[in-house]
């Protein structure tokens, strides 16, 4: 189950479910796309893939009561997560990575 982190890693602004701005890596840390975009250039800090789109997760159960799926059955993370990362590691794995594409890293 895909883990809805409620803020940026970064600069720990608020990442509702429903945040079309919210970007994620294959190990689902979670950061604004303006953090993604302009300060890590496309490169997570902690594993050096790439950061996608996050998917918005269904309000509602609308295959119930057959399957519960939804916000109401899964809602997302209230724990805030921050980088372990300082600014100067996070700018050089950045400048390390940046000009290589995701699927090549």
């Amino acid at each position: 189950m895909l883990q809805l982190r409620p803020n940026c890693e970064l600069c720990d602004v608020d990442l509702p479910p429903a945040a079309v701005d919210a970007r994620i890596c294959s190990y689902e840390c979670t950061y604004c796309a303006d953090c993604a975009d302009n300060v890590l250039l496309n490169v997570c800090p902690t594993c050096g893939g790439g950061l996608e789109p996050r998917p918005i997760r269904p309000r509602h159960a609308y295959r119930a009561p057959d399957i519960s799926l939804g916000l109401g059955y899964h809602p997302a993370s209230e724990t805030r997560k921050h980088s372990r990362w300082s600014r100067e590691e996070i700018a050089a794995m950045s400048a390390r990575l940046a000009k290589i594409p995701p699927k090549e890293r």
